[in-house]
């Protein structure tokens, strides 16, 4: 047997015994429910209470929970809310006040939770179920019975509860009806005791002269008809006078002790219903049949039927606390039985759990077993691979070396055909015939042949370091003497754009170890980036100064500075920060911390955004940081360093401006927007496209994004890489504008794979050309692209209305074209509708509007307007019985004389002769 199967059989062993253990008898579902109670006297309501914990008994499964507002509705509705939120299957309410409760009771309602209201109704019908009595008809009982008791002839007192409620309207109507089929019988006062006995008897004290009259007094209550008792025993009236009630409540002081006593006469039993009430509760839970209108039936009760009452009343309380006992033996039993329960389930869990260690325990024995034979394997295996990695790691080393010998001659082939370039280069400009002809362009070469010399060098330098391959060759030299050098070869390039370029330092003469070929490449760099991210009439400051064992050199700027983010990453191999991509490799500021390390030194940034930035080298003072063999005692090469300091300084340039034609050139009818970063390929493409056409620049994405909205140019060339946002995004937010959408855009880029122009011609792009490109090849695509625009104007260009199908091969300019007919068609009756009115509808600025109405529909708009109005005018002249004049401002126009001038201009006749020949 596997160890799965074994384990599989001891868990099911154990698991049966557990479930044979704790297997009980399933139990009735637990229903939570809320019983909310206000209203009656203390003595009703505990009634009520005893009445469904009776009826409770009979169901176990059930909590109730319970509460009483004691007559004030503010504190019911917060009881109410209360309930609510312990989570109540079931709520039953006795609202103190119709109206004030209907609320609270619609919302629990429309929660799906079922409601019984008893005893009281709300103002709405938003219950499950209603339970109480009728108060119409028991009062309708008390008004029979007196007459009954009286013989038809006497006079009454009713006292009644609280004026305006509704017990106390139903039963007042209810007596009157009552006494109705006895027209001797008189109600001679009536006076409200408020439901409460103190009330009644302040009352009845007040109109005691109206008892020496009285036969029979009705309360509406027995608390009150027990204070009239008293009244009249505290008057000692000699008149016997019958008193009948309302409740017949049992238990001490309710309304049957009361009968039984003799101190009520008679009293009309008033149901409290919490029997009902619970039972009609778990019909609702259960799903059952109810009735939602339960009406609890009366009787009267005197001294006739008053002791069999009390008996069963006796009989039940007796039950019930028979019940009660018997539940709490129950309760007893089961906890017994839980008790015994626990114990055989740990006798039966002890004696599973003893097998399975016993088999576990047996059964790892002989996986000890096999685990050895298969370590032993594993050993001679990575014995094997540890081998196998020794060799590989062998070749490895040998590759990364042949790699490194790759790139060393690659560096040379690369160099030779610079070096043939660049020679001859400088013969050619030295010539003044050719400085007149072609000057600009061998300047602009001459630029770009240092700028690829120098990203050469610095990826060569690179991967020496990479694999250990350079060796620093450090010599006393004078520090002060080399930065101040350096700084002469910037210097030129800073007073052109009026930076302040100087070098601050206390020291005269500072002898300091380093190798001046690694250090000028680190000081030289430095310097570049300073200048190119310092702004005109900017500052560049370095400092020099001695702390203990170490030498500083500061790098201060004003320029644009740097984020957080980028302060954090600008010394990481390759990282460009997304606005200032393109002014560099990613490669310096990575080689020269490399570099500094070569030195034992360290090189940090400190920058904050448009306030500047400040790099610090540091440098050990003395020698014996540096090996024998890491020391030279040549001096130092000032030739070298000037032909190094070229390399950096050419490309800090200002970018070659290519001469253009006069600003009197005559207007072009096409115009192109050109977005490159690169400002010598900017100015070159400008320069060559400006014979042709009406030329826009733009250095960014963002600047290119303003001036095709303001410029709305016939065609646009962007390159892919640009500051701040790329050319595909560029092209999918300038195709998914109204304003721009029509225009055709080429995209220029170095990535040259299939995957990335497919890329490029999912943006939308209309073309995509690959650097390095033939200009010849760059005139071509754009050539055919406006000629491609202009053969789609020639659809446009014929008459257009506002039901016509537009042949408009993209979404955004057939959705245009149909908003700009259409609103032109609403609005041709309006005579001063304008241009400023017809930019405002369509949401483009007028310059947009003529421009974009030029380009899709080579017309002006004002004439396209006076078209459709002719038009129209011509269609009314021919198809509708309307009067030139009618017509006239129909169409928009002012006067009928005007109307007839420019229609006669347009079709050679007079409106007037014109409907004639027609008709």
């Amino acid at each position: 047997m596997s160890f799965s199967s074994y384990l599989k059989f001891i868990l099911l062993f154990l698991f049966s015994g557990i479930i044979l253990g704790c297997s009980e008898k399933k139990q009735d579902p637990v229903y939570i429910i809320g019983f909310s109670q206000c209203v009656g006297s203390d003595l009703w309501r505990k009634t009520m209470l005893e009445e469904m914990k009776m009826e409770l008994s009979l169901h176990p499964g059930a909590k109730l929970i319970y509460t009483d507002a004691n007559n004030n509705s503010k504190k019911q509705i917060a009881q109410v809310k209360q309930m609510l939120e312990q989570g109540v299957d079931m709520l039953i309410i006795s609202p103190n006040e119709a109206n004030p409760l209907t609320p609270i009771v619609d919302q629990i309602y429309n929660k799906g939770i079922p409601v019984i209201v008893i005893d009281r109704k709300i103002s709405s019908g938003s219950y499950t179920a209603y339970v109480g009595a009728d108060n119409y008809q028991i009062g309708k009982m008390a008004g029979e019975y007196a007459g009954t008791m009286l013989k038809g002839k006497g006079n009454l007192l009713e006292i009644m509860g609280l004026p305006g409620s509704s017990p106390t309207i139903e039963r007042q109507k209810g007596f009157m009806d009552g006494l109705k089929k006895y027209p001797d019988l008189q109600i001679k006062t009536e006076i409200y005791g408020d439901w409460l006995k103190e009330n009644a008897k302040k009352q009845l004290l007040k109109a005691g002269s109206v008892l020496t009259h009285t036969d029979v007094i009705f309360a509406h209550n027995d608390m009150m008809a027990s204070g009239a008792r008293e009244v009249l025993n505290q008057l000692k009236s000699t008149r016997s006078i019958r008193i009948i009630g309302i409740d017949a409540l049992p238990g001490t002081g309710g309304g049957l002790e009361m009968v039984a006593n003799q101190v009520l006469d008679a009293s009309v039993l008033y149901p409290t219903g919490g029997k009902e009430a619970i039972q009609t509760a778990f019909k609702i839970l259960n799903k059952e049949a109810f009735s939602k209108e339960n009406i609890l039936q009366s009787l009267v009760i005197d001294a006739t039927n008053v002791q069999l009452m009390k008996l069963q009343w006796n009989k039940i309380s007796s039950q019930q606390k028979d019940i009660e006992r018997q539940q709490n033996l129950l309760e007893e039993q089961k906890s017994l039985f839980n008790n015994q329960q626990t114990v055989l389930n740990v006798t039966v869990i002890t004696l599973v759990l003893a097998v399975v260690f016993g088999g576990l325990a047996f059964y790892f024995l002989l996986e000890n077993r096999k685990s050895n034979k298969n370590l032993e394997a594993n050993n001679q295996e990575i014995l094997k691979q540890r081998n196998q990695l020794i060799e590989m790691s062998a070749k490895a080393e040998i590759a990364t070396e042949a790699k490194l010998n790759f790139f060393t001659n690659m560096s040379h082939e690369f160099r030779t055909p610079l070096t043939l370039i660049l020679s001859p280069l400088e013969d050619l400009l030295q010539n003044e015939k050719l400085k007149v002809t072609a000057g600009k362009n061998l300047k602009l070469i001459h630029k770009n042949v240092f700028r690829l010399l120098r990203l050469i060098n610095q990826l060569i330098e690179y991967r020496k370091i990479e694999h250990d391959k350079m060796k620093i060759n450090a010599s006393p030299n004078n520090l002060i003497e080399f930065i101040t050098d350096i700084l002469e070869s910037f210097q030129h390039n800073a007073k052109k754009r009026n930076i302040d370029l100087r070098l601050i330092t206390k020291e005269q003469n500072l002898i300091i170890w380093f190798d001046a070929n690694m250090l000028d490449k680190v000081i030289f760099n430095l310097l570049s980036n300073a200048l190119k991210f310092t702004s005109t009439n900017g500052m560049i400051h370095i400092s020099i100064r001695k702390e203990d064992q170490n030498v500083y050199v500061d790098v201060k700027d004003n320029g644009s500075g740097m984020t957080a983010e980028e302060e954090d990453h600008v010394f990481e191999r390759f990282y460009q920060s997304g606005i200032n991509a393109a002014k560099g490799s990613g490669l310096g500021l990575s080689l020269s911390k490399e570099l500094m390390h070569l030195h034992h030194g360290d090189i940090e940034v400190h920058s904050q955004k448009w306030q500047g930035t400040t790099f610090s080298l540091k440098l050990l003072i003395g020698e014996t940081h540096f090996t024998e063999l890491e020391k030279k005692k040549e001096a130092l090469d000032k030739e070298e360093l000037y032909e190094q300091a070229r390399i950096y300084t050419t490309d800090l340039d200002e970018p070659v401006e290519i001469q253009t034609k006069d600003s009197f050139s005559p207007f072009k009818d096409q115009s192109i927007l050109i977005i490159e970063d690169n400002t010598d390929l900017l100015n070159y493409l400008s320069h060559k496209f400006s014979d042709r056409y009406e030329v826009f620049t733009a250095n960014n994405g963002s600047s290119g994004i303003t001036a095709a909205y303001e410029q709305v140019p016939d065609l646009i060339i962007s390159d892919v890489i640009l500051p701040g946002m790329p050319g595909t995004e560029l092209t999918n937010k300038l195709k998914s504008d109204v304003r721009t959408s029509h225009i055709p855009i080429i995209l220029l880029t170095a990535k040259s794979s299939v995957e990335q122009q497919i890329q490029g011609i999912e943006s939308m792009a209309d073309a995509y050309v690959v650097k390095p490109f033939n200009f010849d090849y760059l005139l071509a695509c754009v050539n055919s692209l406006l000629k491609n625009r202009v053969l789609l104007k020639a659809h446009y260009t014929s008459d257009i209305s506002s039901s016509a199908k537009l042949p408009i091969s993209k979404t955004l300019d057939k959705k245009f074209i149909n908003d700009f007919s259409g609103i032109v068609e609403q609005n041709l009756g309006n005579e001063n509708f304008s241009v400023d009115d017809l930019a405002r509808a369509i949401g483009v600025s007028r310059v947009q509007l003529y421009r974009k109405v030029k380009v899709l529909l080579d017309c002006n708009i004002t004439d396209y307007i006076l078209n459709r109005r002719l038009k129209k005018a011509q269609y009314l002249l021919i198809n509708e019985n309307y009067s030139i004049s009618e017509i006239t401002y129909m169409v928009g126009f002012s006067t009928p004389n005007y109307f007839s001038t420019v229609f006669k201009a347009k079709y050679g006749c007079k409106p007037s002769d014109y409907k004639k020949n027609r008709a």
